[in-house]
Parts: C-alpha cells; structure tokens; sequence
C-alpha cells in the first residue's frame, strides 16, 4: 500500500535528541494522564490545560509526551486516543528532561528527552490498528520494570507501615473492579473513584485505588479472575479508616495489562486452578475484614424502599447502604435446632470444614493457614409498616454488640436466659445500619448484613418515620 505505516519513515525515539526537527515518530501509548487546568500567569483569570501520555516504540525504548494549550484542544486531543492504540506523532519539539524534577510526578523512561506538542505545530494522528506493526502492538504486554522487580501482596502486608508513601512494582491478578464513584470537592471540581481488589498466591484480597479517569477506563476493561496486571510505581499506604495497606495508581504509575512474562504465566496458572474457590470466596460476607464507618451512612429508607433500591441496582454488583427503623421480628437464639454461633475463618470470614476444622477457600489461594474462632452466625428478619426483610445475617463482633455478650457468655447461658435476652429485642424498634448486596445465591437475589443494631430513640424514630410518609 503506497500510503502504509509500513513505506513512512520514522524516527526511533532511541534515535532522538534535543532540538530534531521536522519528525514523525510512531508508538504505543503505554500509560495516559487525565486532563488539568492550571491558572494562566499570562492571560490573568484564564486557565492552560494540559495531559501527558507515555509512547513506545521497541522493548528497550520509551518516552513521555506533554501537550499545553486551551481547554479545547487539550480535551479534544486527549479524547482521540486511549491506552493500548498506536498514534503518529508529527513535528514535536524535543526536549532534554530534567530528571530528578520530571521523573518525581512523570513515569521513568529510559530517554534523557521528552516531547512537547502544541497546537500550532504539532500533529498527533491514531493509527487503524490493521495498518499496525504487530511487533509494535505486542508492547502493550511488556511490562516496562524488569519482570522480577516486584513486591507481593504478602510481601507487602508483611512489610505493614515500613512501606507507607513507598512507591513500588506489584504483580497481582485482578479479584474484582468496582463501579467508578464521582464526587465534586470543595473547590466545585469533578472527581472519581474506583477501587480495584487484587490477590494473588500470597494473599486473597488487596485494595488499588484509582483517582484519574485514565486509569480507571483501563480497569473497566479487566475481567476479574482471569486479568493479571503489572502495575509500575505505585504508592503504597497504610489507610487508617480501614487499618490495612492500600495501594494508588499516581501519576508515575504505568499499568500493563496480562504482561507476557514468566512470572505473570506462573500467576496466571494459580487463578486459574483456583478460580472457583475465588468465586466461592466473593461471595462471602467479609464481615471480619470490613470495617464502614456508619457516620458516612445517612440515607433512611423503608423496607419497601430498600427492596425497590435492590430492583433499580440489578445487575449492578457494587453495595449500597441505609438506615432502617425498624422491629426484629424473627430472632431465634433459644432454638435448640437453630445454629447460633458457627466456626469462621480468622482470614476471609468463611465457614470452616468442621471435620477438617480448616477453611477450604483460604487453603486454595494462600501458604499460611488461617485459625478458626467460634462466631456468632444468626439470621434474623426486621419488619416495619411496609414489609419486611428475611434472612438478615447478624454475625460476628456486631451480633455481640447488638446482644451485649460475647458468643461463649452466650453459650454458657440457660434457656430461660436465652428466651429473656430475645425478648429484650423482638418487636422494640431498633435503628439499624444495613449494607445490601445483591447475589444469586442469596435467598431472594439480595445479601442483607446488619452492620449495627441499636434501640432507636424514640423522638428520633418518629421524626424519621414523619418525613418517610411525606416523601
């Protein structure tokens, strides 16, 4: 074909130095900003934009590029192109980089040159992917830190705060990818969030949150237990709220998807010899690692409301959350043939074998074995004036608040004891916090945990009630 890729000439990026001229340079964008606004110092009370991506051209070579310019054409032309397509990048100006000050927010790239395009002289163009190289889509798969330069999930929890604010490489197959949430900040700007939950042999569950609109486009596209990741310089923290270790997609961060590397076919093979026992395990209940603050969960709804929520959420995997006000209807604690407290795993929250006395879900995706403790395990229904909900699950540490014993207090009690505890409860309105989730394997399509459970006030309850009627 007289108009090809394959008959322009182009320069390499192994090939370039400041101040070349007249250029075309063609590469696989391998990592992707989101556009800023900063304050024009020139042009007082008016905003630059500006958006940088990283482009590669051969295994050993890459480079960052940075666009400036007017909100439209800076969105314009970071809207054109996404991670994972090849572009052709015509007339740039080539810069020497400033290293230490550069590589501290910018992705690490083996040039000492970057790129900057302006509107005015520069041409950015997307290339059809059939008229591409096939050595030059395969870049998108090679991870651009050696292969074996990585922590493990284990590795990491063990480290705990030695590695706060650290920047690392992880190697992790994605569990699951939560729904993107935005919010607006203080200052009236958009912003977004989705965490992503990782593991790998070493550990079952790990938390990666992303900020920017790029990186969470790109996790939108990860199929959970099947998608492994290669995730470059991201920050390690130890996030108080939850009292574990996290890890953040920065602006440093480069993130290949299904990297072709020993170590990843090696991880690949574990999730899928394990994938049924990770299924299994997302749909435990993970009460004894979830930790919600009750002071974000505001919104008061019926049972009525609750359950046209779930209606409106089908097919949506992510929780939701909401108070009630509401009586405990069904709160079987004195039947003898009822099971009240059951043996959980201390790592997931899962039931145990109790022939085994081991938890099969955490023997499938971790080396170390994980103690059994005796929990509460109850399922009660709450009832108000507009339905009622069955089969809530009350376990745990929050079933103890709740009853005010701890399981083994419990257990010691006689049956006259047990009836007069139940009788504190059934049929007293109680405010209780519930998180919702909807499962197939749940009865009724919907998972409803109680995260709190308290005797309402009785004002409180009626000025609630009131406003349910009038809405």
């Amino acid at each position: 074909m007289e108009n090809s890729i394959a008959s322009k000439t182009f320069t390499a990026l192994s090939d370039l130095h400041p101040n070349m001229a007249n250029m075309k340079i063609i590469g696989i964008v391998i990592g992707k900003t989101d556009v800023k606004g900063f304050p024009d110092r020139k042009n007082i009370g008016s905003e630059r934009y500006t958006f940088s991506f990283t482009i590669r051209d051969s295994p050993a070579h890459f480079v960052n590029a940075t666009s400036w310019g007017n909100e439209n054409y800076i969105k314009s032309l970071s809207d054109s192109f996404r991670v994972g397509e090849c572009v052709i990048i015509e007339n740039p100006l080539v810069q020497r980089k400033d290293i230490e000050r550069e590589e501290k927010f910018s992705p690490a790239t083996p040039s000492d040159c970057k790129l900057l395009l302006s509107e005015n002289h520069s041409v950015v163009k997307v290339c059809p992917i059939y008229d591409v190289d096939t050595n030059l889509l395969s870049l998108i798969h090679l991870p651009v830190k050696e292969s074996r330069d990585y922590y493990s999930l284990g590795d990491i929890v063990a480290n705990g705060q030695n590695l706060d604010g650290k920047i690392v490489n992880v190697l992790a197959a994605v569990r699951s990818v939560g729904e993107p949430k935005y919010f607006t900040t203080a200052d009236r700007r958009r912003g977004q969030r989705c965490e992503v939950k990782l593991y790998d042999d070493t550990e079952s569950s790990f938390a990666m949150l992303c900020w920017d609109n790029e990186s969470i486009l790109l996790a939108q596209s990860w199929m959970p237990r099947e998608t492994v990741i290669f995730a470059s310089d991201v920050r390690i923290s130890f996030d108080k709220f939850r009292n574990c270790m996290t890890a953040t997609v920065i602006s440093k961060t480069i993130i290949t998807t299904n990297p072709v590397t020993q170590e990843a076919n090696i991880l690949l093979s574990f999730i899928r010899e394990n994938a049924e026992a990770i299924a299994v395990g997302d749909e435990i209940d993970s009460y004894l690692k979830e930790s919600v603050n009750l002071t974000t969960i505001v919104d008061v709804y019926t049972v009525e409301q609750l359950k046209e929520k779930a209606l409106k959420n089908e097919g949506k995997m992510d929780p939701f959350y909401g108070i009630l006000y509401a009586y405990i209807s069904t709160l079987n604690i004195d039947d003898e043939t009822a099971k009240v407290a059951r043996n959980r795993c201390s790592g997931c929250g899962y039931l145990v074998n109790e022939t085994s006395n081991t938890c099969t879900t955490c023997n499938k995706v971790s080396l170390e074995l994980k103690p059994a403790a005796l929990s509460f395990d109850l399922l009660i229904d709450l009832t108000d004036h507009t339905g009622t909900l069955s089969s809530c699950s009350l376990a745990g540490s929050i079933a103890e608040e709740t009853l005010g014993c701890t399981v083994n207090e419990f257990l010691a009690m006689t049956d006259e004891q047990k009836t007069s505890l139940k009788w504190q409860f059934l049929l007293e309105r109680s405010k209780i916090y519930v998180k919702l989730v909807l499962s197939r394997r749940a009865r009724g399509g919907l998972r409803i945990s109680v995260l709190s459970c308290k005797l309402a006030d009785p004002i409180e309850a009626s000025r609630s009630l009131s406003r349910q009627e009038n809405i």
